[in-house]
């Protein structure tokens, strides 16, 4: 069976710093509250979106005690654990506690390039070590690689924890391939803000996004409307926020969405080295899409 948690628009969240570089937990927190008046479906911690690769473990504790008291179990919670060591991976999931999430958000190992067999033993390896539900990320433009569309549904076939994966590959021909092999429990959610129509209109089920973070309610409305089949409708609002969508990863995100949210007064458009803010050019654009967006 499905977990219907993770049906609709869910919102990769920024880790947002002060000046002097450190967490902004009231920014944070004004974020959250951000994404509830917005109505999405549910929150991702840790991921990519909130540059986990440069927090420690202390400011990674600090955000995650943050989200929690600030939602208030409003809202179903997706904690990102993943790395390019599996023993660490599994020893992480393994010594963290759960029992505010509903999921893992694991991504695809990066940099070492594995052959399709170490794709599935990672994730042979992950779902062993717990029993909560786990979504796989696979997103090649920062792993590296591609988990192919028949390693996902083997590894969808054999693990029934693994309930969902967040494709990013930006390949409409392998997701559609997974959407018409995988088993009936498993999920297909758009990593791509811009594809988010097309992949629901396959048979995906909603999304983990970043521009929904800066436009919840636009974005989940249009989610809502896919998933209804009211395409004509949603289209009004997909094409509103493409081009926005667009400038927020023309020079990198979480870069992107920071500053657009700086324009919002959400956060700071501060992101830590080796990520630099966008470049003049695209925060002029951005400044003058979000002017225009109504």
């Amino acid at each position: 069976m499905s977990n219907k948690n993770l049906i609709g628009t869910g919102v990769a969240i920024v880790t947002p710093f002060d000046k002097k570089g450190e967490v902004d937990t009231a920014a944070l927190r004004t974020i959250v509250k951000h994404l509830h008046q917005g109505k999405v479906d549910y929150i991702v911690v840790l991921g990519t979106t909130g540059e986990t690769a440069t927090l420690s473990k202390e400011e990674k504790n600090l955000v995650v005690k943050t989200v929690v008291e600030a939602n208030g179990k409003k809202l179903p919670l997706v904690l990102g654990i993943g790395g390019n060591n599996t023993a660490e991976v599994v020893a992480s999931i393994k010594e963290t506690n759960l029992k505010d999430f509903e999921a893992i958000l694991s991504v695809a190992p990066y940099y070492n390039k594995p052959n399709q067999e170490g794709y599935y033993q990672h994730y042979k390896a992950i779902s062993e070590a717990t029993r909560k539900d786990i979504i796989l990320y696979n997103v090649p433009g920062r792993t590296g690689s591609n988990v192919t569309w028949e390693t996902q549904v083997r590894i969808a076939q054999d693990f029934r924890n693994i309930v969902a994966t967040k494709e990013a590959s930006g390949n409409m021909e392998q997701i559609m391939k997974i959407i018409k092999n995988k088993p009936k429990h498993f999920m297909v959610i758009s990593g791509d803000d811009n594809l988010t129509l097309p992949i629901i209109a396959a048979g995906g089920v909603g999304v983990i996004s970043v521009v929904a973070q800066a436009y919840p309610k636009q974005y989940s409305d249009m989610v809502r409307l896919c998933l209804a089949h009211k395409f004509e409708e949603a289209k009004k609002l997909h094409y509103s926020l493409i081009d926005i969508t667009d400038q927020l990863f023309a020079d990198g995100n979480p870069g992107g969405i920071k500053y657009a949210l700086s324009l919002l007064k959400k956060c700071q458009p501060f992101v830590r080295l080796p990520l630099a803010e966008p470049s003049d050019k695209v925060k002029q654009t951005l400044v003058q899409l979000i002017r225009k967006y109504k």
